[in-house]
């Protein structure tokens, strides 16, 4: 609940009759740069740190209030240097969580109404306070992340890191798999195209005589995240959307619906929203994907069936089947192994030195795991089905070429955990560094009641 500014004291008794009387109990308890921190926003932050320690079963021994008034402080001070280095988040990028947020208050409060009378303000001041929380708040982690982003580690200083670590303290690696597999999507993936850009029409014909508002087929039918916001999706300039989605949607007009787009995700049609000062584009889409019938996907399951047994047979190795007959253009020319690469390219990270062959169980497709656990080394499954990382059904073999044992992390053979161990701990030190010298050239003013206390960082009281 919001409680900053004014607050009401109703009910006090004098001289025997009750009077209410609007009484000032809100308080400035400190300043950081130009930005004050109130009271009430103390309060209200130590009682969510009280709550999210008591749902994960710990406590701390630090009072709660000077703890919350560290991270707020911490987060002006972050605010305050994101504006200086012009890293800061606009309003615009913000203002649909915010909204969502706004909406989940008003269901549980039951109305607008009721909403106003709860928070003591109208609708309109929550949301510009909750906007100016939440600009403030991603500023700072933008700035924050922009700090330790710079930082760079070297392979000597990972191998020291390691070094200097206590044998005891060194990470449980858990059980790891390396597997190869062959993919196929089922041959009439042409016709289940054809029946969804039919069906998507069909809705935007619907949506553009009037007789369905986008937002509501979109709760019903889009197969994401976003049907349950009525399709609408985070503001984002058109380099943060996959590209055919982002020319269509450049060409959009406010309200005007796009024509049925393809993507790897699967298909779309696409209605424009706005179009921010900061070419930042608010928009709402549908996305279905290709759907097949049961007998289209067992037609895959039988020739990857009849594949496997040719395999076994030795009529073919695994390798060369890979080559000729997967559809996974990532691991077929490597003979069916499975790396992270697809992974990789969708993170737009193409360091060679991040590839990978071995997976925690994690980090499987389930039915991947079902088929891998029941292998022994060298040995192939029977046909299954899954998905891709896009959730593309498909059809897969797969060989489990090698299972390596829970262990302690070595350097020969677990480098990549080190490294990134080492330069999150060599992050944490230069950020420490930069902000213990921010806090002590940055004016910063405390209360005299809550200048008494345990600090994280040294330097806030004067």
């Amino acid at each position: 609940m919001i409680k900053r500014g004014i607050m009401l004291l109703c009910a006090i008794l004098c001289a025997g009759a009750v009077e209410a009387q609007q009484v000032i109990i809100d308080k400035i308890v400190a300043v950081v740069g130009n930005s004050a921190i109130y009271y009430s926003d103390v309060v209200e932050t130590a009682d969510r740190l009280v709550q999210q320690r008591r749902e994960m079963g710990y406590t701390s021994d630090r009072d709660p209030k000077n703890e919350a008034l560290e991270q707020l402080m911490l987060q002006k001070l972050l605010y305050h240097q994101s504006q200086i280095d012009s890293v800061d988040v606009k309003r615009a990028e913000v203002a649909v969580p915010v909204e969502n947020v706004i909406q989940n208050m008003i269901s549980e409060a039951g109305s607008i109404g009721a909403l106003e009378a709860q928070e003591h303000k109208a609708v309109y001041d929550i949301r510009e306070t909750m906007i100016q929380q939440y600009v403030e708040m991603q500023s700072a982690e933008a700035m924050q992340r922009t700090i330790m982003d710079k930082v760079e580690i070297t392979p000597g200083e990972v191998e020291r890191f390691y070094k200097s670590q206590p044998k005891d303290s060194l990470p449980i690696v858990p059980e790891q798999y390396v597997y190869a597999h062959i993919t196929k999507f089922p041959s009439s993936m042409d016709e289940a195209k054809r029946r969804v850009r039919e069906r998507l029409l069909d809705m935007r014909e619907r949506i553009i005589s009037g007789k369905a508002s986008f937002a509501t087929l979109a709760r019903m039918y889009s197969e994401d995240g976003s049907a349950v916001r009525g399709g609408e999706l985070e503001p984002m300039p058109l380099d943060g959307f996959v590209k055919p989605f982002a020319n269509a949607l450049e060409k959009l007009k406010p309200d005007q619906i796009s024509e049925v787009v393809e993507t790897e995700f699967g298909f779309h049609i696409i209605q424009g929203i706005e179009r921010l000062p900061n070419n930042t584009y608010r928009c709402r889409h549908i996305l279905i994907r290709p759907y097949y019938t049961p007998s289209e996907l067992a037609e895959s399951d039988q020739l990857l069936d009849s594949l496997a047994n040719l395999i076994r047979c030795d009529s073919i190795t695994f390798e060369k089947a890979a080559m000729e007959h997967s559809d996974d253009p990532y691991s077929k020319q490597n003979g069916g192994l499975v790396s992270n690469h697809d992974i990789l390219e969708a993170q737009q990270a193409y360091q060679a030195s991040l590839t990978q062959t071995k997976f925690y169980k994690e980090y499987l497709m389930p039915a991947d795991y079902n088929a891998i656990r029941r292998l022994k080394k060298g040995e192939i499954s029977d046909a299954f089905q899954t998905m891709d990382l896009k959730n593309n059904q498909l059809s897969k073999i797969i060989k489990l070429i090698d299972v390596i044992p829970s262990h302690t992390a070595t350097l020969d053979e677990d480098y990549l955990m080190i490294e990134e161990a080492a330069l999150e701990h060599k992050k944490r030190a230069e950020y420490n560094k930069w902000l213990t010298g921010k806090i002590q050239s940055m004016y910063v003013r405390i209360e005299p009641e809550f200048r008494e206390g345990e600090w994280e960082y040294e330097g806030w009281v004067k």
